[in-house]
């Protein structure tokens, strides 16, 4: 079990920061998003990998993928998240603040 968490946070360390280097521009995220940014698309590499492929019936669709699949996952997770939080933005990354400074 504990091989499996830290296997998750290394392949989550390296998915989500190449994810944020392949996606052009700038993420106000740290470095606790990013770890979880690229375990979410390890899930979500291996859940499209067992939709598009059918391989793995045995282990379901809820399932990590490999570091191509996690690295695919993160970048449309990235995606979507810039799409739904683009209009929220306000200056200093707050919402409801004073305005511009």
């Amino acid at each position: 079990m504990i091989g499996f968490i830290i296997s998750m946070l290394v392949i989550g360390i390296v998915a989500g920061f190449l994810a944020r280097l392949l996606v052009p521009g700038r993420d106000p995220i740290g470095f606790w998003m990013t770890v979880l940014l690229g375990i979410a698309g390890s899930f979500l590499g291996g859940f499209l990998g067992y939709v598009i492929f059918g391989h793995d019936l045995d282990q379901g669709a809820f399932q990590p993928s490999g570091i191509i699949g996690s690295i695919i996952g993160a970048v449309i997770i990235l995606l979507l998240w810039r799409a739904f939080t683009r209009g929220r933005r306000t200056p200093y990354g707050r919402r409801g603040g004073y305005g511009w400074r």
